[in-house]
């Protein structure tokens, strides 16, 4: 009978050993004991910072940037910073991501995080030099991969990095999801319909101005959100503990910021005041604050489209959405504006989360903030949740939306709102008058106005064309009115 050798047997842990003693690692496993004691301390969200994605490459920019600058002032040899900085680019060319496993929410003001990436980073570099995991005499994660630095300012400043990345995606989708109502106002241009205020029948308009309207309003959110980039810019990355650069040389913070920007393509700044960056959280409140306006602004237009599109036999039936699925286990044939729903709870999620990001801004302490890391859930998850609802938005509905012209054409025919267009001929009394008589008696408003004597039938029909009544070709006519001293004016 064979027998292996045990000697041959690889070893399935490793032992590593911080103050508080000895850990046992998985043998395969990039990271250490300080991130196995956030595996053991955090089991609450189940869900590790690797599912954002953008956060991972922000952390290991920064590490990266960070080794450079601390080569460049003499306190890493050469060697090292290379092994480090080859180390941190494969992380953020996507490999490793994995490695990356502390939960997303975890006490230590993102202690855990930091501590992940310098473990990580620290044993691709051991690799990369030939040598085991955990050879930590060799190159170590914290006197190494750590050096200058400190989670209160590495942390911080991965977290509006991985924001910025992950923000520049999701305009990228709420701009394509702006021209998608964009487009859908010049199909509907000359779709005439009836206007709503208070969901009672207002005066007429086109449904390519409803449309564009949308399209307006994201537009003034897409600037909005853009704004914030430039704020996110601003970094306490050498401010290390509270703000003062202790361990860090002089020359580091400049250095550091600077191989930053040049790494991440980003315009990065150091903050002017680097105690008050590193307690401060308040560009994350601006930010949440912007993205809920945004989300609940796309809300109230998916509540626009699901009654525009309600019926579709009882309910207002103007515009199509399109079928994405069956509405019921009981009622045969009914069909749901999912899509709409769907991105409402989004917006519902991401006012929510800015409740918290309040809360956890509030909550800071002194000279640091120890909730950044719920700030960092709550932001990346609903920037997350927002480009995948305008995508789903975009593709799954409106891009297909049909406008219902017979229904449309029927509903303003019969509108009495219409005599709103000829109140510069006649006035708002008569007009008022023959609005309710045609309320009661159900006859058209044109043929009252001519019964009355108040306009000929060709008069009438020349203001009651689609570009005046939606007004896009303006009445300019004025009504004569008796000026203070009872004269009729010009």
């Amino acid at each position: 009978m064979f027998v292996t050798s045990t000697s041959e047997i690889p070893a399935l842990t490793r032992t590593e050993t911080d103050s508080l003693g000895s850990v046992e690692i998985p043998a395969e496993a990039y990271w250490g004991v300080h991130t196995m004691r956030a595996l053991e301390n955090f089991p609450i969200s189940k869900r590790p910072i690797s599912v954002y994605p953008e956060l991972i490459v922000a952390l290991a920019s920064v590490k990266q940037a960070a080794a450079r600058a601390n080569r460049d002032v003499g306190v890493l040899s050469g060697p090292k910073a290379e092994r480090i900085d080859e180390a941190c680019q494969r992380i953020i060319d996507g490999e490793f991501h994995e490695q990356f496993v502390v939960g997303v929410i975890q006490g230590g003001a993102g202690t855990s995080t930091n501590m992940n990436a310098n473990e990580v980073i620290a044993n691709v570099a051991l690799e990369l030099a030939g040598y085991a995991k955990g050879r930590y005499d060799v190159l170590h994660p914290i006197d190494d991969v750590n050096r200058s630095q400190s989670t209160n300012d590495t942390y911080p400043t991965a977290l509006k990095l991985a924001m910025t990345f992950s923000l520049t995606t999701m305009l990228d989708e709420l701009e394509l999801l702006r021209r998608s109502f964009a487009a859908k106002g010049l199909e509907f241009h000359s779709v005439l319909k009836v206007g709503r205020t208070q969901l009672q029948d207002a005066v007429p308009m086109t449904l390519g101005q409803e449309f564009h309207g949308f399209a307006t309003t994201l537009g003034e959110d897409l600037e909005r959100l853009r704004e914030t980039i430039k704020l996110l810019g601003e970094v306490n990355l050498g401010a290390t503990a509270i703000g003062t650069g202790i361990t860090a040389d002089p020359g580091y913070a400049g250095r550091a910021v600077a191989h930053l920007s040049e790494i991440t393509g980003q315009r990065l700044v150091s903050a002017p005041d680097l105690i008050e960056a590193t307690s401060d959280t308040g560009v994350f409140m601006t930010f949440s604050s912007a993205l809920k306006r945004s989300a609940i602004k796309l809300s109230k237009i998916c509540n626009d489209l699901r009654l525009l599109s309600s019926g579709p036999q009882a309910g207002f039936g103007e515009i199509n959405l399109p079928p994405r699925q069956a509405g019921s286990s009981i009622m045969p044939g009914k069909v749901n504006p999912v899509i709409p729903e769907a991105v409402s709870q989004v917006a519902y999620a991401i006012a929510g989360a800015d409740l918290t990001v309040t809360m956890a801004a509030e909550s800071g302490q002194l000279q640091l903030n120890a909730f950044e890391p719920v700030i960092a859930h709550s932001l990346l998850q609903s920037i997350t949740w927002m480009r995948q609802a305008c995508w789903t938005l975009r593709v799954n509905c409106v891009d297909g939306i049909t406008a219902n012209t017979d229904r449309l054409a029927a509903m303003v025919g019969s509108s009495v709102g219409m005599i709103t267009a000829l109140i510069p001929f006649i006035g708002y009394s008569e007009a008022s008058a023959l609005a309710k008589h045609a309320l009661a008696t159900g006859r058209p408003v044109a043929d009252l106005v001519v019964e009355a004597g108040l306009m000929t039938r060709e008069s009438v029909e020349a203001q009651l064309v689609p570009s005046k009544l939606s007004g896009i070709t303006p009445i300019t006519q004025a009504i004569p009115v008796i000026d203070l001293q009872g004269e009729p004016s010009e």
